[in-house]
């Protein structure tokens, strides 16, 4: 693995959920994310990192963010999420999660929410 976490072993089912992404996760990428629309920055779709694929990635500011569909409410799945951000902030990263429904029904909110996270983290660098 290099300094951002990368885990090649991942690659293929990462690029499988690239190719399926959900509702949520399409429409985060289309109007916020993708083309560097987000403050000039890139972010990476379903990025594997340590042992994990990350939704969103910003390597530059080691930032990660996820979209959380209904499963997640699972308690189940709620652990496995929270051990993986735990994992993924012992790295370095820092990680932003919304909803389904935050993403679909309040996609402005969530991208002010995503730009004042970036002005904060640039700010602590």
């Amino acid at each position: 693995m290099d300094n951002s976490g990368y885990n090649k072993k991942l690659k293929s089912f990462a690029n499988s959920l690239r190719h399926n992404m959900t509702k949520a996760e399409a429409c985060l990428w289309k109007y916020a994310l993708g083309n560097r629309q987000m403050m000039g920055l890139q972010f990476r779709r379903q990025r594997p990192i340590l042992s994990y694929i990350a939704d969103f990635v910003c390597l530059e500011l080691k930032l990660v963010i996820e979209v959380d569909g209904y499963s997640h409410q699972l308690e189940e799945v709620h652990l496995r999420d929270m051990k993986k951000e735990d994992d993924l902030r012992n790295a370095g990263f820092r990680i932003l999660r919304f909803s389904d429904n935050e993403v679909l029904n309040h996609i402005q909110m969530v991208k002010e929410e995503i730009e004042r996270t970036i002005i904060s983290v640039k700010g602590e660098t």
